[in-house]
Order: structure tokens, then C-alpha cells, then sequence
């Protein structure tokens, strides 16, 4: 492979801010999938990751899409998702299963949940070196290499219309995005480099503390608090954790949620018990990416309450480690329930795709 731009490359990151920027930006939607740049050469393809490691391995449907519908030499950065048609939506947690160390496993999800790939910045094509030029001209040049291109490549929106980009912040989250990218228009790609902006859904939710991992420096400190939500079946649910405190806080953490250790027994998630310890909740954060990790707990009465913030949900999960807002005293914890959580407007992930 000889390109001007060569693998591998650290994609250029966003700044999280509160509001959409004003000014001379190209705005787009936030996609939640795995950032990816693609490099072809050829008959040489490589997908890169925001770790710099090839994941080319394990997407062989879009090597295929790379080399029948991209230039024949081309550094694109985007991002790879798997859309779930029957929801209108993008699906994470099946993008996560993709990352499988198997080879027969990788082949037979290829078919079942292929990916697609969203372009959303040109880094180089043929012989010319793109990392030095303002973004207007590499979208400019992205828009006219993939002129034409069919799904499962895509070509992101994009407008420098701050209100279409406000209408998009709202409606989008509905089908699995989560939030909008600012890129400014004079500005060149800077690898690892916070010189975007994103703006991401920012909702807060009570939640009744079910349970606590023990913090990595030691036993005498919290790791994560585990969170649950009582379902319509009157059932507590685990819907994620928190975990950014400081160390001393930690450990007073340990201290105080004492009194409320109980055993398997008399926990809500009593299927967690086994001779030799405890477990993770079923349905909480498992991936490819967390094995060989540690994920055990330790159960607390279901007796207090605490409201956090999050972004947005990924089934009946937060999607991301929610934050730490405040105790709530006042609040009952059959009070927490998932009825109290916002729910986005719905929006076919096919309008933006073109998807058919």
C-alpha cells in the first residue's frame, strides 16, 4: 500500500459543548458506531479504528463495499454502523458482537448484521494529500468522489445552516444518532486533535442504587455504583452505572453504603449468586470489549435513590456511563421507574441513509 496519507492514523476528535456553535461551521449528525478510517490502494484495503488498530478483519462485507464503490486510491474517515431495519434505527449493541475473534463467527455475521459506512471527511485521493486543506474544500472533494456511491457506503449530511442543524439535533436521536458534529469550514485535519465540537442529549433520571464493583486501586473504595429502574412488571432492571468520583469520595462511598450490603438472597437480582461470588446484572455492559474484565459486584438493599445525567438509551440501557448529579432523599425508590424517562421523537433511519 503506498498512499499519500498512510495507516495508521489517529482519527481527529470533538469537544463536547452545550449548544450547536454559531459561525463559519459545516454541521453533521453524530453517529454512534465505531469511527473508522478506510484506506484503499487498489486491491489493498485496511479499516482503521480511534485505537489505530485495523478492524479490517471483521467487516470483510464492507472490504467488499470499499473496493466496488470507492475510488481505487482513497483515505476516507467515517464511521461504521449497523442499521436494524425493522426499528428504523442504528443498533450498537449488535455492532458490538461484530468483534469476534473467530473467523466463521465473523463470516456468518457479515451476512446477518452487515455494516455500513458513513464518509464524512476525505483525508486523501490519488496522489493528493488532503490533511493540509481547509474542510469546505475536502467536503467539496469528498462530495464529488463518492457522486453516485450506493448503499452500504454513505455520504453524511451536511449543511452550514445552523437551523436545519438544530432540527437535526432533535429529530435524528430518534433513529439511534445522538447528537450533531461542528466542523470549522477553514479548518485542516489534526489527528488526535480536539478541534470539532459536538453537542450530545443531556437528560437526567432517578435511579435507585442496586449494588457496587470495588474500585481498581483497592478494596477499601468504589469502582461503580450499579443503577436499576423498576419496569411495568414491577421488576428492577439494570440500566448502567456511575463511577466518577474522586478517590476520597470513593472511599467514604465504602463507608456509608455499608449498612445496606445484603446477600443474593434478599436482592432483587438474586440470579446473580453463585458458590464463588457474584456476577454481572443481566443486561448490562458486556461486549467483546469488556472480556477478561471483572464485572463482579456487591448487592445493596434497593433502598436509595440517586439522580444522575445521561445522554440517551441504547434499548433499556444508558448508552453511555451515566453521571453523578445529586442524592435524592425525597424520592421512594418504586418511584424510579421508566416511564419517567424522555422519550425522542421517532425518525426512520432510511431518510438518512436513502436507504430504500
Amino acid at each position: 500500500m503506498q498512499l499519500p496519507v498512510m495507516p495508521p492514523v489517529a482519527p481527529m476528535l470533538a469537544k463536547p459543548v452545550k449548544h450547536i456553535p454559531h459561525g463559519d461551521h459545516s454541521y453533521e449528525p453524530k453517529w454512534d458506531g465505531f469511527r473508522s478510517i478506510i484506506f484503499r490502494d487498489g486491491d489493498e484495503v485496511e479499516i482503521g479504528s480511534r485505537n489505530e488498530r485495523p478492524m479490517t478483519r471483521y467487516f470483510p462485507e464492507v472490504v467488499a463495499a470499499v473496493l466496488a464503490k470507492l475510488p481505487d486510491r482513497c483515505v476516507i474517515d467515517g464511521e461504521l454502523v449497523v442499521p436494524d431495519r425493522a426499528r428504523g434505527r442504528l443498533d450498537f449493541d449488535t455492532l458490538q458482537q461484530r468483534i469476534h475473534p473467530a473467523a466463521s463467527r465473523v463470516r456468518l455475521l457479515s451476512e446477518q448484521t452487515p455494516a455500513h459506512f458513513v464518509a464524512f471527511d476525505l483525508l486523501a485521493i490519488d496522489d493528493r494529500d488532503l490533511t493540509g486543506e481547509p474542510f469546505s474544500v475536502r467536503r467539496h472533494a469528498l462530495e464529488e468522489a463518492l457522486a453516485g456511491v450506493t448503499s452500504p457506503i454513505h455520504l453524511t449530511p451536511a449543511s452550514t445552516d445552523r437551523s436545519l442543524a438544530e432540527r437535526w439535533f432533535h429529530q435524528f436521536e430518534g433513529a439511534g444518532l445522538d447528537g450533531v458534529i461542528a466542523k470549522p469550514l477553514d479548518g485542516p485535519y489534526e489527528p488526535d486533535k480536539r478541534v470539532m465540537f459536538k453537542v450530545k442529549h443531556e437528560r437526567t433520571a432517578d435511579c435507585v442504587v442496586a449494588g457496587y464493583r470495588v474500585h481498581k486501586s483497592g478494596p477499601d473504595a468504589i469502582g461503580s455504583l450499579l443503577l436499576g429502574l423498576y419496569n411495568d412488571a414491577g421488576d428492577l432492571a439494570s440500566v448502567g452505572v456511575i463511577g466518577a468520583f474522586p478517590l476520597a469520595r470513593r472511599r467514604e462511598l465504602l463507608t456509608e453504603l455499608q449498612p445496606l450490603v445484603t446477600t443474593f438472597d434478599d436482592h432483587p437480582w438474586a440470579w446473580a449468586k453463585q458458590e464463588a461470588g457474584s456476577r454481572t446484572p443481566r443486561n448490562a455492559e458486556q461486549s467483546r470489549w469488556s472480556a477478561g474484565k471483572d464485572l463482579s459486584f456487591v448487592p445493596l438493599r434497593p433502598e436509595r435513590v440517586v439522580e444522575v445525567r445521561y445522554d440517551h438509551m441504547e434499548g433499556v440501557r444508558f448508552r453511555h456511563t451515566a453521571q453523578f448529579v445529586r442524592w435524592r432523599p425525597d424520592r421512594q425508590p418504586e418511584s424510579c421507574r421508566y416511564d419517567q424517562l424522555e422519550e425522542p421523537v421517532r425518525f426512520d433511519l432510511a431518510e438518512i441513509l436513502g436507504l430504500e
